[in-house]
């Protein structure tokens, strides 16, 4: 057996699976010797996570959108993190040229362009449905740290959060926690104290100053009301494909805190909130985090540890993380051990560091008879790569060098009338893009402060005569009145803080406007 029949016998059998499968190419022996051996992924292992990394310009994103796509044939929602803006165009039908009809007729596959269902989302200002949380519903752990709080920085924050719990001082946006902390270090500083214990007003400040330079990257404008629900993102069409949910973060990449942020939180909720659901034919949800080195380079370690944890334990709720970035060494290894899918596009070697990183890079990926892993990772084309996944019974694959499929849809952005025509057709625009800002903290600690300072104005003006010598006075009890007013009888929900299971926290139940909802998405 010549060594064309031995490659085509191994990647075969490799490749062939009983349940579904999805094309993602055809298996090439070297550069020169194209074969129509088919490369496909079983379906059922896609929720064991992934890594898509390769230099610029090699492919990574066009193999982003040719899964995305066969995940939503097979009626599986996709979630796809946008940084640099160009996966838009997911919504839209391809157009054939002769690269694709090259590629079509080597790999053996029918092409025709066609778009796919899809939401434009956003947590800023960008266009596109609107992504909100609440402050009470991060919770004290998980914003202590995003905000990289030590210790006891974190322990007089769960303080302020039981405080305002105990308070009924509702937490939906940095303006009431902002209001709350300068509450305690002037007029409520002796309430806090007689209750809650003595703490160090440089600790407030600390927390006040993290706040603020999370609130300069943009945070306030998805802290607040409505708040998303992650059940939305498990949509399909009439058709029974599954929704791309593209979030739109191009604004994101000079603001790696939020982003951060935003990742940890999104995985967090959906840990909590979705159901166990084992070895099951199809994923649940699967979720693509481009330019995943901005959720690394500034995390605590602290917060990647938590990371690390929610991959580890998020595929049982079949879900499904894949990371796209430059080089494998973008993510830590303890995360890069968990990710079952590869697919490997060109490094180039430019530099000693360059040829390092590509040969520890080579020594993640099966040994293969076939190829030397560290020449063939500097010698692949543009959307060619090297490819290995997990079997059906939990086994890696052969490595293979495959030529990718072409994307069926737009391999291109979305004009902004196309954007914006997609937007205004789309069923969540109502639902989430009303802002609401309802009586909280800041309103509530403001009024107090009025209708405290008002009756002293009246007394002066009136000359109300003095009070009996050796008669108490009653020191004024600000929150007890708080408790009394009409206020405060109007607020008809139960905070939460979204102190997510992972945590080893407890989440209630969250009400808005005085009727139940269901599970909400902070981040």
């Amino acid at each position: 057996m010549n060594s064309s029949e031995n490659f085509l016998n191994k990647i075969s059998q490799s490749y062939t699976f009983e349940g579904k499968a999805v094309l993602i190419g055809a298996g090439i022996l070297n550069g020169n010797e194209t074969t129509s051996c088919p490369v496909r992924i079983p379906l059922k292992t896609l929720n064991r996570h992934g890594l898509i990394a390769g230099a610029t310009g090699t492919g990574k994103t066009k193999s982003l959108q040719l899964l995305a796509e066969s995940l939503s044939d097979n009626g599986v929602p996709v979630l796809l993190m946008d940084i640099k803006g160009d996966l838009s165009g997911i919504a839209k039908e391809g157009v054939i040229n002769k690269h694709i009809e090259k590629r079509r007729d080597i790999i053996g596959m029918q092409w025709e362009g066609r778009g796919f269902p899809a939401e434009l989302m956003s947590i800023s200002k960008e266009p596109g449905i609107r992504l909100r949380a609440t402050v009470s519903e991060f919770g004290p752990v998980l914003l202590g740290k995003i905000l990289d709080l030590n210790d006891n920085q974190a322990g007089v924050l769960s303080l302020i959060f039981k405080f305002c719990d105990d308070k009924h001082l509702p937490l939906l946006d940095l303006k009431d926690l902002q209001s709350v902390l300068k509450y305690m270090q002037e007029e409520g500083k002796d309430d806090f104290l007689k209750e809650y214990g003595h703490f160090q007003v440089a600790t407030v400040g600390t927390i006040m100053r993290q706040i603020v330079q999370l609130e300069q990257q943009g945070a306030d404008d998805f802290f607040g009301e409505p708040s998303f629900e992650v059940s939305d993102l498990l949509r399909t069409d009439s058709n029974g494909k599954g929704y791309i949910n593209v979030i739109r973060l191009s604004d994101m990449q000079t603001k790696p805190a939020l982003f951060s942020t935003f990742m940890l939180c999104l995985l967090a909720e959906i840990y909590e909130k979705f159901p166990e659901k084992g070895d099951a034919e199809k994923p649940e949800l699967i979720i693509f985090i481009d330019e995943a080195h901005l959720v690394f380079d500034t995390a605590s370690k602290t917060l990647i540890d938590q990371l690390e944890m929610i991959v580890k334990l998020i595929r049982s709720k079949g879900v499904g993380v894949f990371f796209v970035t430059q080089s494998p060494d973008d993510i830590p290894a303890s995360i890069l051990g968990q990710l079952g899918l590869k697919v490997q596009h060109a490094l180039r070697a430019f530099t000693a560091k360059d040829r390092k990183a590509i040969k520890t890079a080579a020594e993640n990926y099966p040994v293969s008879e076939f190829y030397k892993t560290d020449e063939v990772i500097t010698q692949l084309g543009i959307g060619e790569a090297l490819v290995t996944a997990i079997d059906e019974q939990g086994r890696p694959t052969e490595l293979v060098y495959t030529l990718m499929r072409p994307p069926y849809s737009r391999m291109d952005i979305l004009t902004p009338a196309e954007m914006e025509e997609l937007i205004s057709k789309s069923e969540l625009v109502g639902k989430y893009n009303q802002e609401i800002d309802r009586n909280s903290a800041y309103e509530i600690l403001h009024e107090r402060l009025n209708e405290s300072e008002a009756p002293q104005e009246i007394e002066q003006e009136k000359d109300i005569p003095q009070r009996p010598q050796g008669r108490p006075v009653k020191e004024p009890d600000v929150f007890g009145d708080i408790m009394k007013s009409p206020v405060t009888k109007t607020i008809a929900r139960e905070l939460t803080r979204g102190l997510f299971g992972v945590l080893g926290l407890s989440t209630s139940t969250r009400r808005s406007s005085g009727s139940k909802r269901r599970s909400n998405f902070p981040f």
